[in-house]
């Protein structure tokens, strides 16, 4: 159905689940290292656990304490109540990257609730985003269906295993029912997942990498009939991995099930899969509600239980909240109200304050990351800080600063890194792209120029001074781009003067 039209027909109700994996050098329950932490996202399939990732009889978990801080610290700047006794959870169910066939997490004992987060949207519109609670668990394993068309486990002709994300730390965060958000729903989500990744990142508790699985989103969607005051039926849309993603995942799930409602159809309560190519989601499983996972308390962990003052110093080491900070840097960097919305609204003020702070101006980074770099990432259907990092951008800027590069081979340097070429100089070096430094080849190829297009020197000479912009054009497509174009003009301007 037309997006206009399922509005006018129905209101929609917005929730999500954020899964934060915490870059702790340990696992939640164990001693094995944390791919999240040690870069190892691409180790060897079950290198990086221990019996207790494996749920084996006799192994015993035990709370990684950093662990334990970082989710406090986080609470807080979602603006919770830190609970003062917690308690793990067993979360029951089977599923083959679940070795202990249980999650431990946290059910009705969370370590934070209550809390809130203000977004911004491109509009100016400011949205109060109610936080229910941030809990802690570990994650589970990996698999890989291998056969089949899609990658999934329909159609698979089998399956393996990794055990190696299985127990890396994770906090929850849940947000209340969000209503009121009407059209702006897809940016809603967008600007709430974006929002976490700020703050999350500000904390320097995880990478927030959504590409790597360090930051997952599962959006809750359902409508209401416009007027009536009665809730849908929810369906859950898992594990979007970036943000474009999440504003195209809520839209569709928008249509979808106000075409089904509009036909007189039902919604059935279920997880669902988003697939980034085609921008639809599919049925995954019926959505089980709390009472279906069997909870019960942990009974080899003891409660959490900070003390005052451990809180108290975490609240008093929290950094200056993402919200300020962009308002601080805004005044920095001399960035207009609408360039700074623009970074916002493209998820890129990590990046360019990341880019800023590796060496290079504000203006530069801002052309950089919200012109080329969101170029290509937009072809190829991903985000932009998933292309390249921030000191590489920075070190692309210092060799155009340099002189090395104009932004014509720059853009082409560029490319390399996306491709995986490595750094911007091994780039420069491997495909030859430096700019021609040497006057003597730029003398021969403007000669070459010139002597094919005479009468340049002469309308240079009575004034006509743009006459010189068809021999730079020319000794450009001689040196292959390779060529300062301002230098070019001083040279070709030299000789008009000469003689």
């Amino acid at each position: 159905m037309d997006y206009d039209k399922a509005l006018e027909l129905f209101e929609p109700v917005l929730g999500f689940e954020v899964h934060v994996e915490l870059n702790t050098q340990t696992k939640m329950f164990s001693d094995a290292p944390n791919p999240a932490a040690s870069g190892a996202q691409h180790a060897e399939p079950n290198t990086m656990i221990t019996p207790v990732d494996l749920g084996l009889p006799g192994s015993l978990p035990v709370v990684n304490e950093e662990a334990i801080k970082y989710s406090i610290s986080l609470g807080l700047a979602l603006g919770c109540e830190i609970a003062p006794s917690s308690r793990f959870a067993r979360k029951n169910y089977f599923y083959p990257d679940l070795a202990k066939n249980y999650q431990i997490s946290q059910f009705d004992e969370p370590i934070a609730f209550n809390g809130s987060v203000d977004i911004e949207l491109e509009s100016g519109r400011t949205i109060t985003i109610p936080i229910e609670r941030a809990h802690m668990e570990e994650d589970a394993g990996k698999l890989t269906h291998v056969g089949g068309a899609t990658g999934r486990i329909q159609g698979a002709e089998y399956s393996l295993v990794d055990y190696n994300r299985a127990g890396v730390p994770l906090v929850e965060i849940v947000t209340h029912m969000i209503t009121g958000t009407e059209a702006d729903a897809p940016e809603v989500g967008k600007a709430y997942v974006s929002a976490i990744r700020d703050i999350v990142r500000s904390l320097g508790i995880s990478e927030a990498r959504m590409e790597r699985g360090n930051l997952r989103c599962d959006a809750n969607i359902s409508l209401s009939p416009r007027g009536s005051g009665t809730l849908g039926t929810r369906t859950e849309t898992k594990n979007v991995n970036s943000m474009r993603s999440v504003e195209r995942a809520v839209r569709y799930e928008i249509q979808r099930q106000a075409a089904i409602l509009h036909k007189g159809g039902t919604i059935i309560q279920e997880t669902r899969h988003w697939h980034e190519d085609t921008g639809v989601t599919s049925a995954g499983r019926p959505k089980s509600d709390a009472d279906d996972y069997r909870y019960f308390p942990e009974p080899d962990l003891l409660p959490v239980e900070p003390s005052v003052e451990l809180i108290e110093e975490l609240r008093s080491a929290l950094p200056e909240p993402p919200a300020e900070r962009r308002r601080r840097l805004q005044a920095a960097w001399g960035f207009t109200d609408l360039e700074f919305r623009d970074v916002n609204n493209a998820g890129l003020f990590s990046e360019i304050e990341a880019t800023v702070e590796a060496g290079t101006t504000a203006a530069q980074a801002r052309k950089w990351w919200t012109g080329e770099i969101a170029r290509l990432a937009n072809i190829q259907g991903s985000d932009p800080s998933s292309l390249i990092s921030p000191g590489d951008v920075a070190a692309l800027v210092s060799l155009i600063d340099d002189g090395v590069l104009n932004d014509s081979l720059a853009r082409q340097v560029l490319e390399g890194v996306i491709a995986g070429e490595g750094s911007p100089a091994a780039v420069v070096d491997s495909r030859g792209l430096k700019l021609v430094s040497d006057d003597g080849p730029l003398i021969a190829a403007i000669d070459e120029a010139l002597a094919a297009q005479p009468d340049v020197l002469a309308k240079i000479r009575e004034g006509k001074v743009q006459a010189a912009g068809a021999v730079i054009g020319a000794v450009m497509k001689a040196m292959k781009g390779q060529a300062d174009a301002a230098r070019v003009r001083e040279l070709v301007l030299e000789r008009a003067a000469a003689e």
